[in-house]
């Protein structure tokens, strides 16, 4: 089944889903498979070296350093790679709420990263844009 593009549709559907593990970004001097043991769930290569989403459990026991904690929120609507507009949404909702986000786009669903702390106050901006998109509530 094609992922979901039509923007009305995927803000109603969302489904917020809070991941009950906590996640770090890590900057590696390595190559793309390296670091296996970290169990990462996101990886990207850039100039400057290899990003690793990894659970913060297996950076701590691994003795890394890294700048901040994150809850994983996954969208778990069908969205399609070529739709216009959720990312856009989602970040407004929660930048207006003072939330940062980081947002990995995978095949399926979209998942947000946002400050450990600011978890609760991010799945409730994502419900209230979800209720404001079906005409629920404001």
């Amino acid at each position: 089944m094609p992922g979901i593009t039509d923007l009305a549709t995927l803000l109603a559907t969302l489904r917020p889903a809070l991941a009950k593990d906590e996640y770090v970004f890590l900057h590696c001097d390595a190559r793309y498979g390296e670091h296996a043991e970290l169990a990462p769930i996101a990886s990207f290569v850039e100039s400057e070296g290899l990003t690793l989403v990894v659970p913060r459990s297996k950076a701590d026991a691994a003795g890394a350093t890294y700048d901040g904690v994150f809850s994983k929120i996954t969208l778990q609507v069908h969205s399609s790679l070529n739709a216009v507009g959720l990312t856009a949404a989602v970040a407004t909702a929660l930048a207006k709420h003072d939330i940062s986000v980081n947002v990995v786009a995978a095949f399926h669903h979209d998942h947000i990263f946002v400050p450990v702390s600011r978890a609760q106050d991010a799945m409730d901006a994502l419900s209230s844009l979800t209720g404001a998109s079906s005409g629920e509530g404001s």
